[in-house]
């Protein structure tokens, strides 16, 4: 039988390519609104951050998420995002 590719995306705080299952996904809608995407199936600009809370931490600190997404991002997104790990940690 034939092995099934698994799909890799690359983190943007630890520039470190893993399986997608193992990101979260926040998105930038074509209106120009920041969310967080937990199916990876919403329109607009993606980016991938690695779920544990090192990570998201260094994100909030650097500001990762409006360099990437090329958009001011709310604080409070990053707050959204801890909630968000340890809800698809469980």
């Amino acid at each position: 039988m034939k092995q099934r590719k698994v799909p890799l995306r690359k983190c943007i705080v630890t520039n470190e390519m893993k399986p997608k299952q193992e990101l979260i996904r926040i998105v930038r809608s074509p209106e120009g609104e920041v969310s967080i995407d937990l199916t990876g199936k919403k329109n607009g600009r993606g980016a991938y951050i690695s779920n544990n809370d090192e990570s998201f931490e260094l994100a909030k600190k650097k500001d990762v998420l409006s360099r990437q997404l090329q958009v001011k991002v709310d604080p409070h997104i990053y707050d959204e995002l801890h909630a968000a790990s340890k809800r698809s940690r469980k």
